[in-house]
């Protein structure tokens, strides 16, 4: 899965002149808690709430309410943004975001192409969606959570085999390997919990988990 297939395109953007109350208001607006910087069609940094909030005067600070406004309505974008944004590319598969994101504790990255012209945006929101796409959570049909002890070349065929007889249509499966076994979800299409089971268990496999789901 590419992150791509889960970017935002419709990114609001604003340029390194723009008064930052004009920044304020526009994220108030739209609902939105960070905004690309772009100048000649080009990223070249990152405003957010957070990085505008640091910027403030102290509430300590010795200026009175009017002289904190004269220089708030001085300062731009360029003033506080983020000058070292991290980014991505679309074709990058989604592990590859959610790595960048834990790895410098951020939560959006701007998707640019070779060009540093942004084509979208991907948050740890977008992150965690695709997550659950992947493993097929929320998804109509059953969901069964097997424990191998047994690892070995094989293992999925032997267990997709077993599946494939009994007439079950498999949407999704991950593989959780532990220290000592291995786990495998898998969601299927039809929802019958109760024959699923049987069909795994007659099979000798470790069923820890069986239900139905429904679309969420």
């Amino acid at each position: 899965m590419l992150v791509r297939d889960y970017m935002s395109t419709e990114v609001i953007t604003i340029s390194p002149e723009t008064p930052v109350f004009e920044a304020m208001d526009l994220m108030k607006q739209k609902n939105i808690h960070r905004l690309p910087v772009i100048k000649n069609n080009q990223l070249v940094g990152l405003v957010t709430e957070g990085t505008i909030q640091e910027a403030m005067p102290s509430k300590a600070t010795s200026l009175s309410v009017y002289e904190v406004n004269y220089l708030l309505n001085k300062m731009t974008v360029a003033d506080v943004m983020i000058k070292d944004v991290h980014t991505i590319k679309a074709d990058e598969f989604i592990e590859e975001a959610i790595k960048i994101m834990r790895e410098y504790n951020i939560g959006v990255l701007p998707v640019v192409d070779v060009n540093r012209t942004i084509q979208g945006i991907i948050t740890s929101t977008d992150a965690f969606d695709a997550f659950l796409a992947i493993t097929g959570y929320g998804e109509n049909g059953t969901r069964v959570a097997i424990s191998i002890k047994d690892d070995h070349p094989g293992v999925l065929a032997d267990l997709t085999k077993v599946l494939a007889q009994d007439k079950f249509n498999i949407v999704q499966i991950v593989v959780y390997r532990q220290e000592k076994n291995v786990i495998v979800v898998i969601q299927v299409v039809e929802k019958n919990a109760t024959k699923l089971e049987k069909s795994l268990i007659d099979n000798q496999y470790d069923v820890i988990m069986c239900l139905e789901t429904e679309r969420s």
